[in-house]
């Protein structure tokens, strides 16, 4: 029998559905998945601590001089028929939340982003959710969504990125890997009956680094196709580019994962984030108020969408832009004047990226997704737009080339508030939540605490009060004053309010720390209080 230990009991009325999902099958299965690659993965953890070192020490990233580049005659193989139109997906959907899931399967869009990653928190109870709702929809078991997998958009799951461990699971007397244990779990009880529908299975990967950590996906593909008796290639793939290391190896990314490639995406919040992760100890690299001055209108980041888009269509494969986070009131249609306002807006910026080239994007808001199928069919008639091609010239010094501006006082409080507000909901076991008409997620949260803490680091003067620098003393003060609000109008109970403290000072460690942790969910994955509130204690060996 496979050495796995789960250290946790199943939640109320979850025993069953744990010992299905961790059936004696799977866990094998799991298993050998780790014993097969865990020395691969060692080896990429060592390799990123050692590029953060080389990085900070001389801040310079150039493009490769590889032979995957500079063969102009490979293209990613070709894409089955669901794949070739992937206009619009929705994101962020945890399928822990099923009302959620269950509303988004029955959504006339291309695709869903199933997420385990940037807007879902990985407590047990809603690993158990998720695996036990996809493994429903799979079926068509699923109440109120389709009986067939055919009919609903393609699933597009997105395991945890390599930084997160699984802590509720020991192999062999280590800790799991948290990709390896979503990937597994979900080929093991869906591989089959996906392939069998021509519905998959496909994925979203999230925050690779380097074209060696594509190289290490694709020989996981390759040995799980093998295990399940999978035809190879029937895996696809879509590489999230959100950090700034690996948008210098695009064309080594896509060569890797060639015969399972979806190609490539963009993701505004998280790529800024690794450039203050990669670069915010140096004040040339200090971001300015992102609300203000940070957008896709701006040179590093449309230099960033381009060289992204010239270089998936160059090799036949698909780019997708980022996701449209803006949410519409609760209870409105979208007739009335502000919703009309906020889709116009949306409509607008989703309108530039078709422009520029992307064959799909994401939305959040089920209610914008007809506005946004309607956009394509006047402006994108075709499945994609691969066919188009372009020959921009995208420099290192581009995508590097930090936009100019200020902090706002409005812009310090926004970001205070999202890093407070994201460890409040992930201390409550939710990934994503709402506020100021957008949802929220890891991304946005990641880069609000670390601008804040690079605005602590250079202490700049704010724009609407040049007399106040934004200071250690100054941002406690800020985060005080919204604890304070948010105690009046969020919290209801005792363990709401003592979980608002938590956040705040949380928050508080992560704008002061000397070396901030890279991932903001590796921190509060690693942290004693989430592990304490979702954490049963208890030894199950299977």
């Amino acid at each position: 029998m496979a050495n796995v230990v789960l250290l946790q009991s199943p939640p109320p009325k979850f025993e069953e559905l744990q010992k299905k999902i961790f059936k004696k099958e799977a866990l094998e299965f799991l298993a050998n998945l780790h014993r097969t690659f865990d020395e691969q993965i060692e080896f990429l953890y060592s390799n990123r601590r050692r590029r953060m070192v080389e990085i900070q020490a001389s801040s310079v990233l150039e493009f490769k001089n590889s032979p995957e580049r500079s063969d102009k005659s490979w293209n990613i193989a070709p894409l089955p028929l669901r794949l070739q139109n992937r206009h619009v997906d929705l994101g962020d959907v945890s399928a822990s939340n099923t009302a959620h899931f269950v509303s988004a399967l029955n959504e006339d869009v291309q695709g869903i982003q199933v997420d385990f990653d940037d807007g879902h928190c990985p407590t047990w109870r809603n690993q158990l959710l998720a695996f036990q709702n996809i493994n429903l929809a799979v079926r068509g078991k699923l109440p109120g969504a389709p009986l067939t997998i055919t009919t609903c958009p393609v699933l597009m799951l997105r395991p945890r990125a390599w930084n997160m461990i699984e802590h509720n699971i020991l192999i062999d007397g280590k800790e799991a890997i948290g990709p390896l244990v979503d990937f597994a779990i979900l080929m093991y009880h869906n591989a089959k009956k996906l392939y069998e529908a021509n519905s998959g299975p496909y994925f979203y990967l999230s925050k690779l680094e380097s074209a060696s950590e594509a190289r290490l996906w694709n020989d996981i593909f390759v040995w799980a196709q093998r295990e399940l008796c999978l035809p190879q290639g029937t895996i696809k793939a879509c590489v999230l580019i959100e950090n700034i290391v690996s948008t210098f190896e695009l064309d080594e990314i896509l060569f890797a994962l060639r015969d399972h490639s979806l190609g490539l995406n963009c993701g505004i919040w998280d790529y800024c984030a690794s450039i203050v992760a990669k670069f915010g100890h140096r004040s040339e690299y200090q971001l300015p108020d992102r609300n203000k001055y940070v957008n896709m209108d701006r040179h590093f980041l449309s230099s960033y969408l381009k060289l992204v888009v010239k270089t998936c269509h160059a090799r036949g494969a698909p780019a997708t832009g980022g996701m449209a986070a803006a949410m519409l009131k609760p209870g409105t249609d979208g007739t009335d004047k502000e919703s009309k306002m906020k889709i116009s807006k949306i409509l607008e910026a989703k309108l530039k990226e078709i422009d520029c080239g992307v064959d799909g994007f994401m939305v959040y808001d089920t209610r914008v997704a007809p506005h946004v199928n309607e956009l394509w069919k006047k402006h994108g008639a075709m499945p994609n737009q691969i066919s188009r091609k372009f020959d921009y010239v995208i420099t290192a010094q581009d995508l590097l080339s930090i936009p100019t501006g200020g902090v706002t006082l409005q812009g310090l409080k926004h970001n205070v508030a999202i890093s407070i507000l994201f460890i409040y909901y992930w201390l409550a076991g939710i990934g994503h939540f709402f506020y100021s008409g957008n949802v929220e997620d890891s991304a946005t949260a990641e880069i609000s605490r670390y601008q804040i803490w690079q605005w602590i680091r250079f202490a700049p003067a704010l724009e609407d009060d040049p007399k106040q620098r934004v200071t250690s003393q100054f941002v406690e003060k800020t985060a005080a004053n919204f604890a304070a609000h948010a105690h009046k109008n969020l919290c209801r109970s005792s363990a709401e309010r003592k979980r608002l403290t938590a956040a705040r000072y949380m928050s508080l460690e992560l704008f002061l720390s000397r070396n901030p942790p890279e991932f903001i969910t590796t921190y509060l994955n690693d942290n004693h209080k989430f592990r304490t509130l979702h954490n049963k204690a208890l030894l199950s060996n299977l």
